[in-house]
């Protein structure tokens, strides 16, 4: 099944790879560029669902090993045609609900998933590094501190009025219940005497059950039909909607087996590549030797037949004998050895008609480029070049090669192929033979030029000092870069001892186990609707997560895609109290097992003071955080570091320590480094803009849920929280009445009701909305004012005054300038 998903996704790769390759004319309808970029990134997005679906479950390794490549490909365009997107409308949100439309897609499928292979190829490492933390927390006593409550003494006379007060209220509340025995026991014999005393009417008494059992008969009925009604119309649930099914349960132990079963192949593959070239090593190595030698010495021998002298042999680090002979058979090298003789002739006669016409050609350039600069200048939009185009097309071709119509009814197991190792390892076998006949052809060279020739080789002692002052020059220059280098405070120190000094400093903590998809939202189905009309919407929350999936988790989680993606070295998340910023840092580290690092101005106050203890600590952590990449460091309070005035109650914790740091340290961060800063803030208000943007490159807004987000909230978290939702229960007025509250309050909320008395009343006395009603009215929600605030000071960074620019009247300052510029040409 699996086999036929990834031919059927590669097909669909293909045909999107061939429309990639074809020119793409300049344009300047940016409605038309947007709409091509989005056409594309949603494509993508499928084909990206459906090879990570496919790279989980295969088992075949040689075939995973082309699906990875493909996979990380894949993850890399998306991460650009989205960077391009946000050059094009100066914004990092963006709605494709035309364009969904079209290609007849839900939103739900927009939905970046997170490969699995992230967290299960280190799953060892993960583990030991967590064991290792949990050891060094319980031997510094840093965790049992934390958990410890701290209690009071208690006086024993307190203590003695404590259990007699206690003892008192509870045979008070035996008398009472005695008495009401007593007194209901009185009122039923009163009730009987007076009963019998009247004579008993049958027919009535009969009536008036008929009347309560048919109505309550008929009111069962109704509420039956009604239920199956609202089910086959699809506005309530089927009864066993909520329980998991067996087909899950049986699809879940598949999938178990079959990562057994990959990590079993994967180990076989592993000893057959190394038995494999073993064999080929003692069967063909012989050979090939030979085959070599026999094909250098041929060289010799022409070579000397039509140029009256012996060659010069290719050095080591040119390649060797590789240089002349790859993928060319001996004639082929004798006739570019001719070729390269006549040419060398044409060169002399040349030079000086070629010095001629170079003092000609840099005028016309000069000419052309500044045409071709007006030129550009009056083009259109074009495509910035892919990083990962030429790779997936390799792939591409290695599946059409290889994959597409091979016969595999003979590995019904989907285990290794030995014939494609086969010619893996020829490869390999060859190029390290060849080392060594290298060595031996280049001393039978010598002899050959010796004995035939006679030539004695004589030392050039110009050419030896010439080289070795220019080997001089190049190792001062070297040094002078090294220089620049920040140099190694902790030379003799080893990581595992600097990762317990952060960890016993507070300054390395354990990240929660939050998974991303835990941060519960709905789509945004008004936005392009707003964007017509020229309003601005806020981001919903699904838009947010899927930013943290584009520039936090697939960066940090594949090396290959962080090397060559648009780099995001920081990120910046700026909302409210109680929108989940914090719990987003947590889900990064948790989705790609990433050690969490706290710089926040608060934790570090105290710590390493001064200016030589600020540079050790940056030093430590960038360290450790280098060695055991994938790292996030996390700065709460951010604006904190950016204050415009440090308030008076602050200046002892020193909030501004990092500052100037920041900027340096961003500039140190090489592609290599899966290291990604990120900072959490409520008031960004407070910082000083300027600055702020410098550090960071990524500006997220979280918002407070909308009314689609809410309604789903609710459900799930008291859902989660032991809770059972019925029709006695109304979401939608939840939903409505909430507006400006955040996840943060809904959470407390239903925790605060939902108690364990509760959860077990629930069959007796379903849950009713006034109950979380009463709960939330002592809360403060975010108001109208709050957000517009927020609003207010995105538009003052780079990119909200670039797409407010674009928006009122960038488009026509554009158009006036040319007008001058053609003014100008026509004086």
């Amino acid at each position: 099944m699996y086999n036929r998903i990834w031919h059927q996704t590669q097909e669909a790769l293909n045909s999107l790879l061939d429309k990639e390759s074809q020119k793409i004319d300049p344009h300047k309808n940016q409605v038309f560029i947007f709409q091509m970029l989005a056409t594309f990134y949603i494509k993508y997005i499928q084909i990206f669902r459906k090879l990570e679906n496919v790279y989980d479950q295969i088992v075949h390794p040689q075939k995973r090993i082309l699906i990875r490549k493909m996979l990380d490909g894949v993850m890399g365009r998306i991460l650009e045609l989205k960077n391009e997107m946000v050059e094009l409308e100066f914004t990092e949100f963006h709605y494709f609900d035309d364009i969904l439309q079209d290609l007849k897609l839900a939103p739900q499928q927009l939905d970046i998933p997170i490969p699995r292979y992230f967290l299960k190829e280190k799953l060892e490492v993960i583990k030991g590094r967590e064991k290792m933390l949990a050891q060094i927390l319980a031997d510094s006593e840093l965790a049992t501190t934390s958990m410890k409550k701290i209690l009071k003494a208690m006086p024993l006379d307190e203590a003695i009025k404590i259990i007699q007060v206690s003892e008192r209220a509870r045979q008070g509340r035996l008398r009472a219940m005695f008495m009401k025995q007593i007194y209901l026991q009185e009122y039923r014999v009163k009730q009987s005497k007076l009963l019998s005393d009247r004579l008993p009417d049958v027919a009535a008494a009969a009536l008036s059950i008929q009347k309560v059992w048919r109505a309550f008969h008929q009111s069962k009925k109704t509420g039956k039909e009604r239920g199956e009604e609202m089910i086959f119309l699809g506005m309530n649930p089927p009864p066993h909607f909520n329980q998991v099914s067996a087909t899950l349960v049986q699809a879940q132990k598949v999938n178990s087996m079959r990562n057994e079963v990959q990590m079993r192949h994967d180990e076989d593959y592993k000893e057959a590549m190394v038995t494999i070239k073993n064999d080929l090593k003692l069967l063909e190595g012989p050979d090939i030797k030979e085959n070599l030698q026999d094909q250098i010495r041929h060289w010799f021998i022409e070579c000397r037949n039509l140029t009256g002298t012996f060659p010069d042999y290719p050095k080591a680090e040119e390649g060797g004998s590789a240089l002349i002979f790859s993928d060319k058979t001996p004639q082929q090298v004798i006739a570019d050895i001719i070729a390269s003789q006549e040419e060398e002739e044409k060169n002399k006669k040349n030079k000086n008609k070629e010095k001629e016409k170079k003092a000609k050609k840099e005028k016309e350039k000069e000419k052309k480029v500044t045409k071709d600069k007006s030129k550009e200048e009056d083009a259109g939009w074009k495509m910035s070049p892919s990083l990962f185009l030429h790779g997936m097309e390799e792939g591409n071709n290695l599946y059409k090669d290889i994959w597409k119509n091979k016969d595999e009814s003979w590995n019904f197991p989907q285990d290794y192929d030995p014939e494609l190792i086969k010619e893996e390892k020829r490869k390999e076998l060859e190029s390290e033979i060849r080392v060594q006949v290298d060595e031996l052809m280049r001393q039978e060279l010598k002899n050959l030029k010796l004995a035939v020739d006679r030539e004695k080789e004589l030392p050039v002692k110009g050419g030896k000092k010439r080289g070795g002052k220019k080997r001089k020059k190049g190792k001062k220059g070297k040094k002078g870069k090294r220089g620049k280098k920040v140099k190694d405070l902790t030379p003799n120190r080893s990581i595992e001892s600097l990762y317990k000094e952060l960890v016993e400093e507070g300054l390395l903590i354990q990240a929660l186990k939050v998974n991303l998809s835990d941060y519960i939202g709905e789509y945004s189905y008004l936005g392009t609707t707003l964007r017509q009309v020229s309003i601005e919407p806020m981001p919903s929350l699904l838009d947010v997560r899927q930013l943290i999936t584009l520039y936090g988790i697939l960066p940090l989680g594949s090396p290959t895609v962080h090397e060559k993606a648009p780099l995001v070295k920081s990120l910046l998340l700026a909302g409210p109290s109680g929108v989940g910023k914090k719990m987003l840092v947590h889900a990064i580290c948790t989705e790609t097992g990433a050690n969490l690092f706290n710089l926040s101005a608060s934790n570090i106050a105290g710590k390493y003071p001064g200016r030589s203890g600020l540079q050790m600590m940056l030093h430590v952590v960038f360290k450790v955080a280098r060695q055991l990449q994938p790292s996030v460091v996390w700065i709460g309070e951010t604006e904190k570091t950016f204050y415009k005035k440090v308030p008076s109650n602050e200046k002892k914790m020193e909030p501004k320590r990092l500052k100037k740091q920041l900027p340096r340290i961003l500039k140190l961060l090489k592609p290599d480094d899966r290291v990604l800063i990120v900072g959490t803030t409520q008031r960004p208000f407070d910082a000083e803009l300027q600055s702020f943007c410098k550090v960071y490159q990524k500006i997220i807004l979280v918002p407070r849920p909308d009314y689609a987000s809410r309604y789903v909230l609710w459900k799930q978290i008291i859902q989660r929280n032991g809770g059972v939702v019925t029709n006695a229960l109304n979401i939608s007025c939840l939903a409505k009445v909430t507006d400006g509250f955040t996840q943060g309050h809904i959470v407390q909320v239903v925790r605060s009701v939902l108690t364990d008395r509760r959860i077990r009343q629930q069959i007796h006395k379903p849950l009713r909305a006034v109950e979380f009603v009463s709960a939330i009215a002592s809360m403060d929600p975010v108001y109208q004012e709050e957000e517009d605030s927020f609003k207010d000071w995105y538009a003052k960074t780079p990119l909200g005054r670039k797409r407010a620019l674009a928006l009122t009247g960038g488009e026509a300052e554009k158009e006036k300038d040319k007008g001058k510029k053609k003014e100008k040409k026509k004086k």
